[in-house]
């Protein structure tokens, strides 16, 4: 039975789950709507793969947590942690990597550099994604075979206690590295654009500061835009690490549900927190989303008014 605190923390992580999965689902159907309509755009395939992958991500963290909570013996099945292990490992890496392929994309087109290695990747933009899912690939072929290691590791334990020691004081940090590389690499590449991206905009304020032709032009205002967005996807993500290891430390103390309940509603924040902050700063979902709204408020009120008519 659960306390009143771990209630109400349960309860918002739900409606976090129907707030990801909305806000996730309605950027996938704008951009999946424009591929039947015209061929999607590059920024719409990033943004398509980006919110699927966020939906299987927020499913993941849900599922997970309430088996975990309302059926531990279950969750502590071997081929159920190994299973969820692996997709984990995919589905978490590829959110990360479309979300990096999004920073990409709007530091390149929206920065301003005069160097030779930024003007040559902005004229190989379209060639951004293909590098980063063949990362994304790589990072799969190193990342997997560690979670095996890892799960045959804890095998072995019972096993053989002197192996068991001599495996944690050897290889702990270098095989967590490998089981993190991916996650390392593409967090590594948006922290670097977030920086260049301000740098950018401190260069370009400056320069519109001694022309006296005023701050807010449109061009500071795509900056500010796109810096926005990167910051909070480092912001959040920071959030949704911790909170997977808030769950994670949960099973040095199984008795404390409020722990894994909190961390399973901290790392959900990422997810649909990011979604609307794309919804707003995008045009296009945020002309859909006020079309949809005004869609909204016509059937409201067209409900009102039938029953009066009735009456």
């Amino acid at each position: 039975m659960l306390s009143v605190v771990e209630g109400i923390f349960l309860f918002i992580a739900i409606i976090e789950f129907i707030l990801g999965v909305l806000g996730n689902g309605f950027i996938a159907l704008v951009y999946c709507n424009d591929c039947v309509k015209s061929k999607l755009s590059m920024l719409g395939l990033i943004l398509t793969g980006f919110s699927i992958s966020r939906i299987c991500l927020i499913w993941i963290i849900i599922i997970d947590g309430f088996i975990c909570i309302f059926s531990p013996g279950t969750h502590y099945s071997d081929k159920l942690i190994e299973y969820s292990g692996y997709i984990w490992v995919l589905v978490n890496q590829s959110s990360i990597c479309f979300a990096t392929s999004l920073n990409i994309f709007y530091f390149l087109k929206i920065a301003n550099f005069s160097h030779y290695i930024f003007l040559w990747l902005k004229m190989r933009i379209r060639r951004i994604l293909p590098f980063l899912m063949g990362s994304l690939l790589i990072s799969w072929l190193v990342t997997i075979p560690q979670v095996m290691k890892y799960f045959n590791f804890n095998k072995m334990k019972n096993r053989n206690t002197t192996w068991q020691f001599n495996m944690h004081k050897n290889e702990f940090f270098v095989q967590q590295f490998l089981l993190n590389i991916g996650v390392i690499f593409f967090l590594t590449l948006s922290l670097i654009t977030c920086f260049l991206l301000i740098l950018s905009l401190w260069r370009h304020s400056g320069k519109m500061q001694l022309n006296a032709t005023g701050f807010r032009d449109p061009s500071t205002e795509a900056h500010v835009k796109a810096m926005k967005m990167l910051i909070s996807f480092i912001i959040l993500f920071i959030l949704h690490f911790i909170g997977c290891a808030i769950e994670i430390s949960y099973f040095t103390m199984p008795g404390k549900k409020i722990m894994f309940i909190f961390g399973m509603t901290t790392s959900a924040i990422y997810p649909w927190a990011h979604s609307f902050i794309l919804i707003l700063g995008n045009s296009k979902l945020k002309q859909a989303s006020l079309q949809v709204m005004q869609q909204l408020k016509c059937w409201e009120k067209r409900g009102i008014s039938e029953p009066l008519g009735e009456a």
